[in-house]
């Protein structure tokens, strides 16, 4: 049973739409200054959230995102099967810390930026094999943080290169259910690494726009669908550098997105908040979609959503070893039922 819903190489249908129950998006000062800042449920004005750290005000903005979508359902910790979930930061501590005060069984995941996608898709697997009746699904980043980690201290004034992006500093949660209605998974695309060689490290969009491309043009072969199927195809966090990329990428392939294509890095600041490229993180596609796309989706203003994050998959010692950059991204559809 379980191999006949999978489509092609890469891509399982679910048997029945798995509903989003409740979906919540904390943010930071800036990202609630952008232009979707009407559409989180939370802005945390203060970026050390009221901590010691910014990783553990990281952690607690997970924690809050959690709390959001579980009040918006309705539900509580004892209602839910499973979490899903993890971040940028080494040993994904923001979601490891966050998930201590969780009394749920945790999954931990590392997909870089596109961990919310992963982390759905997953979700959406345990329901439809019947090993759960209510999954949650997290995902967080912090400028402040990742800067830490993969840059400069942010002290230094480092000159950041116009291809550079902003990592968003946000939490996003959902609660998944095995029925209901709404807008709900109906199928997932899991990725393949792709690495194109690139090294940059100041120029994510254009090394994870091939991973974009590839797992894009391969749902579109598993299911069969043109993209005029969806009303809005989402990459994760490729900026203006690699949504351009993809594009072109994409139109080469002989695949016309130029009607439904967006993505959330650059939907999410506006080009005078000094965000060069667009935005980036496990925040960026989660937020966007939690808060934009969710909301969208349940008014009607979409009806079919294909979210694509994209993530890079290098690490602080890898990319001072000279390594170049692999990367992946993961895609679910959402559709209004």
């Amino acid at each position: 049973m379980a191999q006949s819903k999978k489509v092609g190489q890469q891509t399982f249908l679910f048997s029945r739409p798995l509903p989003i129950l409740s979906a919540a998006s904390v943010v930071g000062k800036k990202e609630g200054e952008g232009p979707l800042g009407g559409y989180f449920d939370q802005v945390v004005t203060d970026p050390i959230f009221g901590e010691k750290s910014w990783e553990k005000a990281e952690s607690k903005m997970v924690q809050s995102a959690i709390g959001l979508a579980l009040k918006k359902a309705n539900l509580a910790y004892g209602d839910l099967d499973f979490m899903f979930g993890g971040d940028l930061l080494n040993q994904i501590i923001a979601s490891n810390f966050a998930a201590r005060d969780v009394p749920v069984p945790f999954y931990g995941l590392f997909g870089a930026c596109s961990t919310f996608a992963e982390a759905l898709s997953l979700a959406g697997i345990t329901l439809d094999g019947g090993f759960a009746a209510r999954t949650l699904v997290t995902a967080s980043s912090h400028y402040q943080t990742a800067e830490r980690q993969y840059r400069f201290p942010t002290e230094l004034g480092v000159q950041r290169k116009p291809t550079a992006q902003w990592t968003v500093t946000g939490a996003a949660a959902a609660v998944i259910g095995e029925s209901g209605s709404g807008a709900a998974l109906t199928c997932a695309t899991a990725g393949k690494v792709v690495d194109m060689g690139i090294k940059d490290v100041n120029d994510m969009g254009s090394a994870m726009a091939p991973a974009a491309v590839a797992t894009i043009k391969q749902h579109f072969v598993d299911t069969g669908r043109s993209p005029d199927y969806y009303d809005v195809i989402a990459t994760g966090d490729l900026g203006s550098v690699g949504k351009a990329l993809a594009e072109d990428m994409l139109a080469e392939a002989g695949y016309d997105l130029s009607r439904n294509y967006t993505d959330c890095g650059v939907l999410i600041f506006r080009p005078d908040q000094d965000v060069h490229a667009g935005g980036s993180g496990c925040a960026c596609s989660g937020a966007v979609f939690s808060g934009y796309f969710y909301s969208g989706l349940l008014s009607g203003k979409w009806r079919k959503v294909l979210l694509v994050s994209t993530g890079a998959l290098l690490s602080p010692t890898s990319y001072q070893q000279g390594e170049s950059i692999p990367c992946i991204a993961h895609a679910v559809s959402v559709e209004k039922v």
